[in-house]
């Protein structure tokens, strides 16, 4: 059990590391501002709050803990192995696909986030995390509130046309906003919230639904109404008979049901809830079901779901989506895992998060009264496993899964022994005593750590920034000096592809034929890069042929696999 020194300091970088993460995005010195920033401050962070974890016994905090550490352990493996017996390029294992980055290191970097969360027994850690939550939703209800009043101040580009927030996708902050929604009302209703923060919710909440709705994301509306709808059972369950509880459930469960159905085109409610990319999505959902049960054991490889999802996808895909549409993710994050690293993975995924969902259930049963930090943790833990099975594992959204879960599982046993405690109350006599052995130590161990997880995290992020300065200068030199592997500048196939692409148009055919090849030899399951082996001026003969049996192979039901559209 973490001292009090420890375990305020642990809560502390991990509420304000799970905000920073949210908000964090870096415009014009990079090509990706979203996720390449959001990995590095995941990393740095996760790997400060293991060196304040070690600074006391691991052995102890294994043994208290052994069920989480042993289903991670598992997880972890199973993602490692994938790496290493998959066809996909080690370093996108590693470090995962351009544009994601859901590849074996954030893995590592949220499983130090559950962990450390789970060592929570001070309700003020519990609060610091709904706090840091409500934060960063409060930003960006600020800056899209901006964005809609008078533009866009953040120098990126904006295809959707719709509100990003900090999380580049419209999809994205509606999902999170609808997390927020549901948190900030939870902890408006507790007892002790001050007034002031009471009266802010007539203008929050309607601002957020505001939001939610103009951001066009039919998962923002579902993620904040199921969110409401649990604060409401909650509060009727603090006040009424188990009959009208009951009652409440049942109509819930009806409306579920309704909205489904809505999903599916049938019933009164498909207008508001159904969209062409709930079909679309059926497509990718199937093909990454494909993909994990023709690779049941160590899947495709991390973040490798991209590479096959064309050899994966069904033949009503070539209709809708198209057959030149094609995603990297399955939009399911579950699904994702079973691709990733077969049945393993995915078990291993369920499991870990099953123990958020059974200590919801322990504690419900248990805790009588409204209790806003549950609910809180609650509401915002359901609504990131909704966006999870119709979305993508973005990093700013996944470390509050990954912590939300931790804290649950260490709230439902401190319900269970009744240790939950408050800071004042934590060995104060003792703590005198040692008071600066505790501070000192911790806040060292700490810092570094995080040193070293700057630098396990910071090879995606001095990549793109290297290719976005070779963007802007525009010299052979600089564009060839981002193609040169370094620990500090792993390769992508996004990046193989514009540049070759750049160097074939500027007619310097020998550079591209050079690059192309080199492409292939690094990931020889990139439908894209074996295309550019076919279209460019230098190929061979033979090289063109070998392509064309290539593309054919990873898009067999393609019937024009050269076009180039």
């Amino acid at each position: 059990m973490l001292n009090f020194a420890e375990e305020k300091l642990l809560s502390k970088i991990i509420s304000f590391g799970a905000f920073f993460t949210t908000v964090f995005v870096i415009s014009g010195s990079v090509t990706d501002p979203v996720n390449v920033t959001k990995l590095v401050s995941l990393g740095v962070i996760s790997f400060a709050a293991l060196g304040v974890l070690s600074t006391s016994s691991i052995l102890v905090k294994f043994r208290e803990s052994i069920l989480i550490w042993a289903a991670l352990g598992i997880f972890l493996a199973a993602s490692i192995t994938s790496v290493l017996m998959s066809d996909s390029p080690i370093s996108q294992g590693i470090y995962g696909s351009y544009g994601r980055n859901n590849g074996f290191i954030a893995y590592v970097f949220l499983a130090l986030v559950l962990a450390s969360a789970a060592s929570f027994r001070s309700r003020e850690s519990f609060k610091r995390v709904i706090k840091a939550l409500l934060a960063a939703g409060i930003l960006n209800i600020v800056y899209c509130l901006w964005v809609i009043l008078f533009g866009d101040f953040m120098g990126w580009n904006n295809p959707y046309g719709n509100i990003l927030g900090t999380l580049g996708n419209p999809n994205f902050i509606g999902s999170f906003l609808g997390i927020f929604i549901a948190a900030y009302l939870a902890y408006g209703l507790g007892t002790t919230t001050p007034k002031w923060f009471k009266y802010s919710l007539l203008i929050v909440i309607p601002l957020t639904a505001f939001e939610i709705y103009d951001s066009h994301a039919i998962q923002g509306r579902i993620v904040g109404v199921t969110g409401i709808g649990i604060v409401g059972y909650f509060l009727i369950k603090s006040k009424f008979n188990s009959a009208i509880t009951l009652s409440y459930l049942a109509a819930g469960a009806i409306a579920g049901v309704f909205a489904l159905c809505g999903a599916l085109q049938i019933g009164p409610l498909t207008s508001l809830i159904y969209k062409t990319s709930v079909s679309l999505r059926g497509q990718y959902w199937l093909a990454g079901w494909n993909t994990g049960e023709s690779h049941p054991i160590f899947g495709v490889g991390m973040d490798g779901f991209g590479d096959w999802y064309r050899r994966s996808r069904d033949a009503r895909s070539i209709e809708l989506p198209g057959v030149n549409t094609v995603v990297n993710a399955s939009h399911n994050v579950p699904l994702d895992m079973f691709a990733f690293g077969g049945w393993p993975l995915f078990i291993a995924y369920i499991f870990i998060m099953g123990l958020g969902g059974w200590a919801i259930i322990r504690t419900t049963l248990r805790v009588k009264k409204f209790d806003p930090i549950f609910v809180g943790l609650v509401t915002s833990w359901v609504g990131y496993q909704l966006q999870s099975i119709i979305s993508i594992n973005q990093i700013g959204l996944a470390i509050w899964g990954w912590l939300l879960t931790g804290a649950l599982i260490a709230y439902e046993k401190v319900t269970r022994d009744s240790s939950t405690v408050s800071e004042s109350e934590m060995t104060i006599t003792r703590l005198r005593a040692q008071k600066v052995e505790q501070e000192v130590k911790p806040l060292l161990f700490a810092s570094m750590f995080a040193l070293a997880g700057l630098v396990i995290s910071l090879p995606p992020l001095t990549a793109d920034s290297k290719w976005r300065s070779a963007q802007v200068e525009r010299t052979v030199q600089a564009l060839e000096a981002t193609l040169e592997y370094q620990y500090f500048n792993p390769q992508n196939s996004m990046k193989y592809m514009t540049n070759i692409q750049t160097l074939e148009q500027s007619q310097l055919f020998e550079l591209a034929h050079k690059y192309a090849i080199e492409a292939v030899k690094w990931n020889p399951e990139s439908f894209e890069l074996w295309k550019l082996v076919y279209l460019i001026k230098n190929s061979t003969p033979e090289e063109r042929a070998g392509a064309l049996r290539n593309l054919k192979r990873l898009d067999p039901l393609n019937p024009d696999v050269t076009s180039v559209k």
